[in-house]
């Protein structure tokens, strides 16, 4: 009797677990099917006008699609092989923006779900902890104070003259790096937690926001003004291979350690002292795993500005179907903020053609709204 209890609650267990990976297969399926079609009608709109079929024909081209020369320029910048102007337009300048809306919403949603496991709260993300706001500043201080700067560099083969726009990616990263750097800062007292990092990211970004709203009072050159808000409303407007080639590489750092660390993800979702009581050394761990999630937001604002709503949204959406076990949470994010992402921004290059809005408007239009209907349906939002 009792062998037979114990056949059937094993049973019930191998068919939940089945359940839960279903889920997240499909929800992998899912996504990967809204990428392809976004990637698809990206790529047949234009100011170069072709039909459907010709579009999807050059996204298809063999000689393209299966040539080591093409495949060498687009990921390592070598020169472009000779191939028709349909292909070229969509391998050149349509695809990479798909490519990058990706890899954006890849990054912000896995940074999104670690900041919420080191926070132990499903309302954080790169936004409310300091990230984004950092990395807004220093831009907006670059473009309004520094905009006509060049800066040389030395090398082998003589000098190397940069303008300073050219190194915003760069600036942008280090501006969020330091800003969290110092939100961690603002929560150390022998040690951090995850009330006391969020307090301090709502204090580190408000006080960031406010520099931002001001620092635009200083900028004369209009073009300045646009460019700044091009970047801290998130926009792929005019993205290139060049633009894929800077953030593919971190992307694919930052989701490797991501998961590797789901068991530590896991632990951490138990409590600090369950966490401590299993041997894991709590606050390097929440230091290294917030420094993946930097390193991931970084990514994403290098390339696209900064983008509202995904890392919060996304995680919490994966979390619905798949359950808060990080080995398919963070599988779940790695598909499902790509597909969020490219469907934004075709809406965003779409919506009021010819006229392109940044994506961060569109992903804020939805993601407001959703965020209010949890709101409404749950009543413990908050702590996972």
């Amino acid at each position: 009797m009792a062998g037979a209890s114990h056949d059937g609650e094993r049973i019930g267990l191998l068919r939940r677990v089945a359940a839960d990976y279903s889920a997240l297969a499909t929800l992998c399926l899912a996504s990967t099917l809204a990428v392809v079609v976004g990637g698809l009608v990206q790529v047949s709109f234009g100011s170069y006008t072709m039909t459907l079929v010709q579009a999807w024909q050059a996204v298809f081209n063999p000689h393209v699609l299966f040539s080591l020369d093409a495949w060498s320029a687009f990921v390592f910048g070598s020169s472009v092989p000779e191939m028709t102007r349909e292909s070229l337009i969509v391998w050149n300048i349509r695809l990479p923006r798909v490519f990058v809306a990706a890899l954006v919403g890849m990054n912000l949603a896995v940074s999104g779900a670690i900041f919420q496991a080191v926070t132990r709260n499903e309302l954080a993300s790169p936004y409310i902890l300091g990230v984004s706001s950092g990395a807004g500043l220093t831009i907006l201080l670059v473009l309004v104070a520094f905009s006509g700067v060049t800066i040389a560099v030395p090398y082998v083969f003589g000098t190397l003259v940069l303008g300073i726009s050219s190194l915003l990616p760069v600036i942008a990263a280090l501006g969020g790096i330091v800003a969290f750097l110092i939100v961690y800062a603002i929560a150390w007292k022998n040690g951090t937690s995850p009330v006391r990092l969020v307090l301090a990211g709502v204090i580190v970004g408000t006080v960031f926001g406010s520099l931002q709203t001001g620092v635009f009072f200083f900028a004369d050159d209009l073009g300045v003004v646009q460019s700044a808000i091009s970047w801290t409303t998130g926009s792929l407007t005019g993205t290139d291979w060049a633009q894929v080639r800077m953030v593919l590489p971190w992307t694919i750092l930052s989701m490797a350690l991501a998961l590797l660390s789901a068991r530590q993800l896991n632990v951490l979702l138990l409590g600090e002292e369950t966490a401590r009581s299993l041997g894991m050394d709590v606050e390097k761990i929440r230091f290294a795993l917030s420094g993946v999630a930097v390193l991931a937001a970084a990514a994403s604002i290098a390339a696209a500005g900064i983008v509202g709503f995904v890392g919060l949204i996304v995680p919490h959406m994966v979390r619905n179907i798949v359950g808060s076990d990080y080995r398919k949470l963070v599988v779940g994010c790695l598909f499902a903020g790509p597909a969020l992402m490219v469907v934004a921004d075709v809406g965003a290059r779409l919506a009021l053609s010819p006229t392109q809005i940044p994506v961060g408007i569109v992903t804020g239009i939805v993601g407001g709204p959703y965020f209010l209907y949890l709101m409404r349906k749950q009543r413990d939002m908050g702590a996972i």
